[in-house]
């Protein structure tokens, strides 16, 4: 191996946390000149890749809650991988081989949804020619997750809430009340306090999803997880394509490090596996111009801000106005400022501006 390239190497690595006990694959790395090293410690749970301490916060959130019944919410960016963390909570916890069952609230036409969620009756509706059990149903003794809950509407609200407190309900065309015993994991990239406010989102839903909240950083709060990221894809695929890919060259690594990857997880995922299909010997190679996140964008890029403010209130108050309000995401008040969301949204609150203000302006 040449001395300008990263090895990939594969190891074991005994995780065992609680309820979660099992060996998983981790991937080690080789310094180029030296002798080989143990492998690195990082997290690898079904796919969740990294020791950077803002995962490793997230795993110890999950490690608490798994073993509760508790609700929790996933909040976070599309991309980050909250599905991946939603199965890691079911993994872990007395329900682990019970149902694990996902709904993409999103991705169901409204006037489907329902039908989807609570199942209906044979002649429930026009084209309901058989009975359908409905995910409710079919998550029951297991978990249900609820990915984009930002987007269920508001008249299926109350439904969902009856679900959470009472554990009950009824499907589409029946009068008969079913109890049921499932865990709810909720996902969004919305910021439902923001929808609450806006009235498209119910106050009382809102809490009764917001027990255990759990913040997914985004990929640029956790850069040092990428190159061990990008080492796992290039195995993946490597083994994927019957390949033997042998380099990655530090260039090519400083580069990935440096963007700012708006799309997260999924998008170096797409990139490296492009980089694979195009490999055909020496370094692995990524091209400048595959990293067009910036291209897509729908809003205009971040300018300087109009005025110099003095001190931090009036820094922050500057940003939320440059992003009418916005704090979390690529064109967020956060990202403007160069400091992770929640550390902005804490010190929104220790100092009680209200963020909803600017929305606006």
């Amino acid at each position: 191996m040449g001395a300008t390239g990263y090895a990939v190497n594969a190891e074991r690595w005994h995780w065992a946390e609680h309820n979660c006990e099992r060996r998983m694959p981790a991937l080690g790395v080789r310094d180029q000149g030296s002798s080989e090293q143990a492998p690195t410690r990082i997290a690898n749970f079904d796919g969740i890749i990294g020791q950077s301490p803002a995962l490793q916060e997230v795993l110890q959130l999950v490690d608490m809650v798994a073993a509760t019944d508790s609700t929790v919410l996933l909040l976070g960016e599309t991309g980050t991988g909250k599905e991946l963390i939603a199965r890691a909570i079911h993994s872990c916890s007395p329900r682990k081989d019970r149902p694990f069952v996902k709904l993409n609230c999103a991705a169901i036409p409204t006037g489907l949804l329902e039908s989807e969620l609570f199942g209906h009756e044979k002649g429930a509706f026009t084209g309901a020619l058989t009975q359908k059990i409905g995910r409710l149903e079919l998550a029951n003794q297991g978990s249900l997750f609820l990915d984009e809950i930002g987007d269920i509407a508001l008249d299926l609200q109350p439904k969902l809430l009856r679900v959470l407190q009472e554990r009950e309900f009824e499907r589409l065309g029946s009068t008969q009340t079913r109890k049921v015993d499932v865990r709810i994991v909720a996902a969004t990239q919305c910021d439902l306090e923001e929808m609450v406010v806006e009235k498209q989102f119910r106050l009382d839903l809102y809490y009764r999803l917001n027990v255990f909240p759990i913040k997914i950083p985004p990929l640029r709060e956790r850069r040092e997880d990428i190159p061990l990221l990008v080492r796992y894809f290039v195995q993946q695929f490597a083994r994927r394509m019957h390949k033997t890919i042998g380099r990655i060259s530090p260039q090519t690594m400083d580069m990935l490090a440096s963007y700012t990857w708006p799309g997260n997880v999924r998008e170096l995922q797409n990139v490296v596996e492009r980089a694979a299909i195009l490999y055909e010997n020496g370094q692995l190679s990524i091209k400048k111009s595959w990293l067009a996140g910036e291209c897509l964008q729908t809003e205009p890029p971040a300018q300087p801000f109009r005025r110099s403010p003095t001190d931090e209130r009036d820094i922050i108050g500057a940003a939320l106005a440059e992003t009418h309000g916005r704090v979390s995401g690529p064109f967020g008040a956060a990202a403007r400022l160069g400091i992770p969301a929640s550390t902005l949204e804490s010190k929104i609150r220790a100092m009680r501006i209200n963020k909803y203000s600017f929305k606006g302006a």
